[in-house]
């Protein structure tokens, strides 16, 4: 069976969901081999093993914390060299897009984004994606090259699937590229204790019908009582009510909870294409002809600020 490898996305050696998720696509199309970089890559291997990971390649230097990008590419174009595989699979984050766009470069093939299904094709993997803002769906394949797909978060639940996860040291020479961009500071961003947006089960958005930044407590209570991240339509990104980090939309982040519930968001096309492929969508809005309610698998005709506390509180009662 052909082998695919999985970038791995990990903080000091903890591994992210994404790249878990990563790991139950992989083993649709192959075997997954592991590629885990920088500070704590041996420290993943427990983690990746329990999840299908058949090897780990790893490899730690200070150009991956010290530089931009180029090390973690000069890094995966050494592991297709050393692996030949049928696939590379990337977590589709800002930084994933570029790692992917430049290996699918140096390597002459082709690249997928925002893959949000994976599956065996008889002429090489063949991936899902939700484009013109969510409207359609393809199916896709690379046709020259080996295949290098970047994956949304929450498209595959994450599945154990104990394996050998042999961990063996990764060759790689890094290019003269390498160093041309360098971090020079760093500024540790402030915990909410919430979940990464992107990331997160379920979200909780709020847009122009907050009508204020104060009146955003709303929103976090109900997203805090539902264990969720909190998002924002860009007219209250733009109103200076949330942060733009916050953002879901075309211009912000894109999403794909399990559930997603938008409070006084009217659902134009350019929030639609950030969160259309939610499983579930729930919205409250007191205009009943709000463009949001064309989408939604459940709406509220109502005013959130009646209707939001209201169930706050039944999730909190049905908690305790």
């Amino acid at each position: 069976m052909a082998e695919v490898l999985v970038y791995v996305d990990h903080v000091d050696g903890a591994v992210r969901k994404p790249t878990l998720e990563l790991l139950t696509l992989a083993r649709r199309i192959g075997e997954p081999v592991a590629v885990a970089l920088g500070n704590g890559a041996a420290d993943t291997a427990a983690t990746l093993a329990e999840h299908g990971a058949v090897k780990v390649l790893t490899h730690d230097a200070s150009e991956y914390a010290d530089y931009l990008v180029v090390p973690k590419v000069d890094a995966l174009q050494a592991a297709v060299a050393a692996v030949s595989p049928a696939a590379v699979l990337v977590p589709s984050s800002a930084e994933g897009k570029e790692i992917a766009a430049r290996l699918a470069l140096r390597i002459k093939s082709g690249v997928l984004t925002d893959a949000v299904d994976l599956e065996a094709g008889d002429e090489g993997p063949v991936a899902t994606q939700s484009v013109f803002a969510a409207s359609f769906t393809t199916k896709t394949r690379v046709s020259v090259g080996t295949p290098v797909i970047t994956v949304k978060p929450n498209s595959a639940a994450v599945e154990a699937a104990p394996a050998a996860g042999a961990v063996e040291a990764l060759n790689v020479t890094f290019s003269d590229q390498a160093t041309g961009t360098k971090v020079t500071a760093r500024t540790p961003r402030e915990s909410t204790g919430r979940p990464e947006l992107t990331e997160a089960a379920i979200v909780v958005s709020g847009g122009r019908g907050v009508n204020g930044a104060d009146n955003f407590a709303i929103i976090e209570a109900l997203a805090d009582s539902l264990g969720a991240a909190v998002g924002a339509s860009r007219a209250a990104v733009d109103a200076g009510w949330y942060p733009h980090t916050n953002q879901v939309g075309q211009t912000g982040k894109s999403v794909s909870p399990q559930l997603y519930i938008a409070n006084g968001i009217s659902g134009a096309i350019q929030h639609r294409a950030g969160m259309q492929t939610s499983k579930t969508i729930v919205a409250v809005n007191k205009d009943a002809e709000a463009p949001i309610f064309d989408l939604v698998d459940y709406g509220v005709v109502g005013d959130l600020f009646d209707v939001v506390p209201q169930l706050t509180e039944e999730v909190n009662t049905r908690k305790g």
